[in-house]
Order: structure tokens, then sequence, then C-alpha cells
């Protein structure tokens, strides 16, 4: 089986706490936690990256479904949160709310 990425990702952390540099094909970016949790806030924590993957992943098929169809859509939003419950098992949510500029109406007549 071949891989999806030409490189992988790789993780580095050191001492300070829930700093991590994270590295990929072109570059670096660091996540952390937020300072009630004792990180220092200094780049964006796990949660938060899952989700602007997913934002990401969400919007580009969007976008390339979009481009195929010849639809007048410039523009495409969303938002996304989680939410843990913990009863017998940790359960996550993830919410994702997708919209649009233009109206239904207006999307009809395209």
């Amino acid at each position: 089986m071949e891989n999806l990425l030409e490189k992988d990702v790789k993780g580095y952390i050191s001492s300070q706490k829930y700093l991590c540099t994270i590295s990929w094909r072109n570059g670096t970016f660091i996540m952390d936690e937020p300072e009630i949790i004792e990180g220092k806030d200094l780049g964006p924590d796990p949660y938060t990256t899952l989700l602007a993957s997913l934002a990401g992943c969400t919007l580009s098929t969007l976008r390339m479904y979009i481009d195929r169809k010849g639809w007048d859509i410039p523009e495409i939003n969303i938002s996304l949160n989680l939410y843990q419950e913990n009863d017998l098992e940790l359960t996550t949510t993830i919410t994702r709310a997708i919209s649009f500029p233009k109206t239904i109406e207006e999307l009809k007549k395209i």
C-alpha cells in the first residue's frame, strides 16, 4: 500500500509541558495547550488542529464538487466545535455547520 503523503508528518516534544513541534513536507508548526491547563497557548491545541483538518477537508471537497458541477458558488463557510460526555465511556461529538452566502432561492436558479 502506498502512503498518501510523500513525507511523514513528524512530531517532537521536549521538557516544556505540552509544547509540540510538528513537521510536515514544507515546514513546521507548533501545538500547545491553553494556559488554563498549564500550557502556554503558543499554538493551536490538538482539538483545534483536528477541527481545522476537518474544516479544510470539507471545504476542499465541497469546492471540488461545486467546480465540477459548474455551479456559481463563490464562497463557502464552515464552523466546527466539539463536546465530550464522560459517563461510562468518553463520547466525543463534533458539530459542523456549513453555510453559503447565497440564499437557497438564489442557488435554485443556478
